[in-house]
Protein backbone atom coordinates (compact mmCIF):
# COMPACT_ATOMS: atom_id res chain seq x y z
CA UNK A 1 0.00 0.00 0.00
CA UNK A 2 2.86 2.31 1.04
CA UNK A 3 4.77 2.57 -2.87
CA UNK A 4 1.33 2.74 -4.41
CA UNK A 5 0.72 6.03 -2.44
CA UNK A 6 3.99 7.45 -3.05
CA UNK A 7 4.15 6.43 -7.15
CA UNK A 8 0.61 8.28 -6.83
CA UNK A 9 2.35 11.56 -5.35
CA UNK A 10 5.15 11.56 -8.50
CA UNK A 11 2.49 10.76 -11.20
CA UNK A 12 0.66 13.97 -9.84
CA UNK A 13 3.23 16.03 -9.44
CA UNK A 14 4.68 15.00 -12.84
CA UNK A 15 0.99 15.86 -14.23
CA UNK A 16 1.07 19.01 -12.37
CA UNK A 17 4.24 20.24 -13.55
CA UNK A 18 3.31 18.79 -17.37
CA UNK A 19 0.18 20.77 -17.89
CA UNK A 20 0.67 23.12 -15.19
CA UNK A 21 -2.59 21.87 -13.40
CA UNK A 22 -4.75 23.17 -10.57
CA UNK A 23 -5.03 20.74 -7.80
CA UNK A 24 -8.70 20.41 -8.59
CA UNK A 25 -7.90 19.95 -12.20
CA UNK A 26 -5.44 17.35 -11.29
CA UNK A 27 -8.20 15.89 -8.64
CA UNK A 28 -10.66 15.69 -11.80
CA UNK A 29 -8.18 14.11 -13.64
CA UNK A 30 -6.55 11.43 -11.31
CA UNK A 31 -10.45 10.83 -10.17
CA UNK A 32 -9.41 11.12 -6.79
CA UNK A 33 -10.42 14.14 -4.20
CA UNK A 34 -8.82 17.70 -3.90
CA UNK A 35 -7.61 17.02 -0.02
CA UNK A 36 -6.13 13.92 -1.52
CA UNK A 37 -4.09 15.82 -4.36
CA UNK A 38 -3.21 18.22 -1.59
CA UNK A 39 -1.70 16.14 0.87
CA UNK A 40 0.07 14.00 -1.88
CA UNK A 41 2.07 16.92 -3.74
CA UNK A 42 2.54 18.89 -0.58
CA UNK A 43 3.76 16.46 2.16
CA UNK A 44 4.56 13.19 0.61
CA UNK A 45 5.87 14.32 -2.42
CA UNK A 46 8.28 16.78 -0.48
CA UNK A 47 9.70 12.86 1.31
CA UNK A 48 9.74 10.97 -1.79
CA UNK A 49 11.22 13.47 -4.21
CA UNK A 50 12.25 16.66 -3.20
CA UNK A 51 13.05 18.19 -6.65
CA UNK A 52 10.05 17.58 -7.79
CA UNK A 53 8.07 18.76 -4.69
CA UNK A 54 9.89 21.98 -5.15
CA UNK A 55 8.87 22.66 -8.87
CA UNK A 56 5.46 21.32 -7.93
CA UNK A 57 5.33 24.15 -5.16
CA UNK A 58 6.28 26.64 -7.64
CA UNK A 59 3.20 25.83 -9.97
CA UNK A 60 0.93 25.82 -6.74
CA UNK A 61 1.74 28.69 -5.17
CA UNK A 62 1.65 30.58 -9.20
CA UNK A 63 -2.12 29.29 -9.48
CA UNK A 64 -3.00 30.29 -5.92
CA UNK A 65 -1.46 33.69 -6.67
CA UNK A 66 -3.67 34.07 -9.48
CA UNK A 67 -6.70 31.92 -8.32
CA UNK A 68 -8.73 35.40 -7.17
CA UNK A 69 -8.56 36.45 -10.55
CA UNK A 70 -9.91 33.19 -12.43
CA UNK A 71 -12.76 33.34 -10.00
CA UNK A 72 -13.13 37.05 -11.19
CA UNK A 73 -13.37 36.16 -14.08
CA UNK A 74 -15.69 33.14 -13.63
CA UNK A 75 -18.19 35.67 -12.17
CA UNK A 76 -18.25 37.65 -14.87
CA UNK A 77 -18.53 35.54 -17.42
CA UNK A 78 -21.35 34.17 -15.26
CA UNK A 79 -23.50 37.16 -15.56
CA UNK A 80 -22.64 38.07 -18.62
CA UNK A 81 -24.18 34.54 -19.81
CA UNK A 82 -27.53 35.51 -18.01
CA UNK A 83 -27.77 38.88 -19.49
CA UNK A 84 -27.43 37.46 -22.80
CA UNK A 85 -29.61 34.91 -22.21
CA UNK A 86 -32.57 37.30 -20.57
CA UNK A 87 -32.06 39.49 -23.85
CA UNK A 88 -33.35 36.61 -25.98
Amino acid sequence: MKGIVEERAAMLGEYIIESKATVRSAAKKFGISKSTVHKDVSQRLKSVNPGLYREVREILDTNKSQRHIRGGMATRNKYLLRKAENQH
